[in-house]
């Protein structure tokens, strides 16, 4: 939790008070690697922060498996929209590796933002910073080329390609594992 508190500290300056009130409804839970945190299909119930491990948002379709996103440690993860809405998501999320999370349910969300003085503040900035990088990917997918955004992926993320499986950031960038090979191949 030290690691959630010092974020909460430096991005908000978060109150002694405030924190108290908002640690005492987290609850710690650790996934295995290739656990699924949520199942496409189910509602989301739990806003969570990352303090170690990472996880990926896919889609599994009939034909195959779509990546569209990565969060790793010291960030918030979420089917966001099954969270807000509480209708079956439409996507799943795996840990990719062992992952530790610190929880909290809707309704105890709506407690802290209710009962402190920067539960809103903290809220608001997390959902923008979501948005952010929802619109950053869209955009990315349709003005740049695949190699352009392969580029971009490893200079901006570069802690993907240590971490994370060729066939999953194929998939994240658009594209096939083997054309992900010949544009690795070609820039090499």
């Amino acid at each position: 939790m030290v690691q959630l508190r010092k974020y909460l500290v430096d991005k908000f300056n978060i109150s002694q008070a405030d924190w108290l009130l908002f640690s005492s409804k987290l609850n710690e839970k650790t996934y295995t690697k290739n656990e699924i945190l949520i199942k496409q299909g189910t509602v989301e119930r739990h806003l969570s922060f990352i303090s170690e491990g990472s996880v990926r948002y896919f889609i599994d379709s009939l034909e195959k498996e779509l990546t569209f996103g990565f969060v790793f440690s010291n960030n918030f993860s979420s089917a966001y929209d099954s969270f807000l809405t509480q209708l079956p998501s439409q996507y799943s999320i795996q840990a990719l590796e062992s992952t530790t999370v610190f929880r909290i349910s809707r309704e105890d969300l709506e407690f802290v933002y209710a009962n402190t003085e920067i539960g809103n503040l903290i809220g608001r900035k997390t959902s923008e910073e979501l948005f952010l990088l929802k619109s950053k990917r869209e955009l990315s997918l349709l003005t740049e080329t695949a190699e352009e955004r392969y580029l971009n992926l490893f200079e901006s993320r570069p802690e993907l390609f240590h971490k994370i499986p060729q066939k999953y950031i194929a998939s994240y960038i658009g594209i096939t594992p083997q054309a992900l090979s010949r544009i690795r191949k070609r820039i090499s």
